[in-house]
């Protein structure tokens, strides 16, 4: 018999809408209409998140809840504001290293999924609104929408950044901002914009999951929009 991986899970939900984030996967996430549906979904997430760091997925996956919290905002949409536990304590130097890595690896493949449209301003979706205004259709609109949190995250954190260059180039630029900051490893949790608490492992999973969500909006949009061969699957949605 297969051994089982333990994923343990943060349930944000409003509602029945839930996200349901892999505490030990940085930045892996399902979404549903209900707690179930979410939690259904988590093992082709691991599965695929796994691949994508070049890890042998497990054929036999357990979720655990582990945090629940109730929240008011659109999660529907992907508004989240829940800080994990585990997300409060220091990082090690190894930790750090590696979390960022995966960070910076992200943006590297969102840049190049972009990179791969034929046309970045052609797109077959429809017009759509959520709390933050329209939804990014093209590819080009989408591309901006992602690029464009860098200054957000690692201000709330108190590390000097802007959104100039690609979306590798300023991630890379906020890094040396933050790790300028004497004690970076070490930085307790802080309330930043709107309420929210913020802390340093929380922005390196936030990179993580927003460049996720964007990215297989882009890649199905792709699809739609090109044919069914005409984008590559960088982030292994389809595996």
């Amino acid at each position: 018999m297969a051994t089982k991986k333990i994923i343990h899970c943060v349930w944000e939900h409003n509602g029945d809408d839930s996200i349901l984030y892999a505490n030990n996967f940085n930045g892996a996430f399902t979404r549903g209409e209900t707690k179930e549906e979410a939690i259904r979904k988590m093992p082709e997430e691991i599965k695929r998140f796994q691949l994508w760091l070049d890890e042998s997925p497990s054929d036999n996956y357990d979720i655990e809840i582990v945090q629940e919290k109730e929240s008011d905002l659109q999660v529907r949409d992907a508004d989240s504001d829940v800080l994990f536990t585990t997300e409060e304590k220091p990082l090690t130097a190894e930790e750090y290293r590696y979390l960022k890595s995966l960070v910076l690896k992200s943006a590297e493949n969102f840049h190049a999924l972009y990179s791969s449209f034929p046309d970045k301003n052609k797109s077959v979706l429809p017009c759509r609104k959520t709390f933050y205004g329209s939804v990014p259709r093209t590819a080009e609109e989408m591309y901006q929408h992602t690029k464009n949190v860098n200054e957000y995250y690692f201000s709330e954190i108190g590390a000097a950044a802007d959104n100039e260059g690609t979306i590798l180039s300023c991630r890379e630029k906020g890094f040396e901002s933050l790790e300028s900051i004497t004690g970076y490893l070490s930085l307790k949790p802080v309330i930043g914009s709107y309420g929210e608490k913020w802390s340093v492992r929380k922005v390196l999973r936030r990179f993580i999951w927003h460049d996720r969500i964007h990215a297989k909006a882009m890649y199905r949009m792709g699809k739609l929009t090109f044919g069914e061969d005409a984008i590559p699957d960088i982030f292994g949605f389809d595996r």
